[in-house]
């Protein structure tokens, strides 16, 4: 893989998207895990301006120190990265406690964990119309075409999706060739919305590199082993599931007869 190659090629088309729209800049969200500091990254070496968010809403101390060190990191290697940390931890405890009348409901769960990736959306755009910025997503291939594992209206909503091309294995070969902090390169992938710390495989069943073999699978069910089947079928099920977040919104098309 020419991952420097890769890494120019994206931030040359960053860098091209940002002028035929005429703006100014780009806004990323940095949680402390390996898609936001890779995106982070691209956008800086750009040159144009990069305004780094963080936005921990109750988040582990982890994350939060590995976010704030690759903020560092880029400030330390590109003078056109500045930051600003947003604490929406009280905005979700609001709403929250308005909407708690069915906390025992598995539903209810899932609906704030969701909310949180909403309330960061909704400040991204904040900042980019401030700023006539572009935000920009951090998704991967196997998140965004995959599985859709990702919040809909939340992490879903952006401007540009600039690794939405790679697989998550790959978006680790680029990082580490562009020196991407070791504190990320070894972390485990997690999507930071869960407080008791869930990974993305603890949410999902599967590992990436094993959503990456049953994306491309095309052979015969009969010879897989127990595990491959039972990837294929998380894979599957996901995959299906997910539609109404992989493609694009529904139209009701009325026929020229009726206009």
């Amino acid at each position: 893989m020419k991952c420097k190659e890769i890494s120019d090629h994206i931030s040359k088309w960053m860098k091209d998207y940002s002028k035929q729209s005429r703006s100014k800049g780009f806004v990323v969200g940095i949680s402390g895990g390996i898609d936001s500091a890779l995106t982070s990254t691209l956008a800086a070496m750009t040159e144009k301006p990069v305004l780094c968010i963080e936005m921990p809403i109750h988040q582990s101390k982890n994350q939060v120190t590995r976010a704030q060190n690759h903020i560092k990191w880029l400030k330390d290697n590109f003078n056109n990265v500045s930051s600003h940390r947003i604490d929406l931890s009280d905005m979700y405890d609001v709403f929250t406690n308005k909407n708690s009348h069915n906390s025992e409901d598995s539903n209810h769960h899932l609906a704030l964990v969701n909310t949180r990736a909403r309330l960061r959306m909704t400040t991204l755009y904040y900042f980019a119309q401030l700023n006539n910025f572009l935000v920009v997503g951090t998704g991967n291939k196997v998140e965004d075409f995959g599985i859709g594992f990702f919040t809909k209206y939340g992490d879903g909503g952006v401007d540009i999706s600039p690794i939405a091309d790679l697989l998550k294995t790959e978006v680790f070969e680029v990082s580490k060739e562009l020196g991407i902090i070791n504190e990320i390169l070894t972390a485990a992938p997690t999507d930071g919305l869960w407080e008791d710390g869930r990974t993305d495989e603890d949410q999902i069943g599967a590992t990436y590199p094993e959503l990456e073999w049953a994306m491309s699978f095309s052979g015969k069910k009969e010879s897989l082993s127990k595990r491959q089947t039972e990837v294929l079928e998380i894979f599957q099920s996901l995959h299906k599931m997910n539609q109404h977040k992989m493609k694009p919104i529904p139209i009701c098309k009325i026929p020229d007869k009726l206009t």
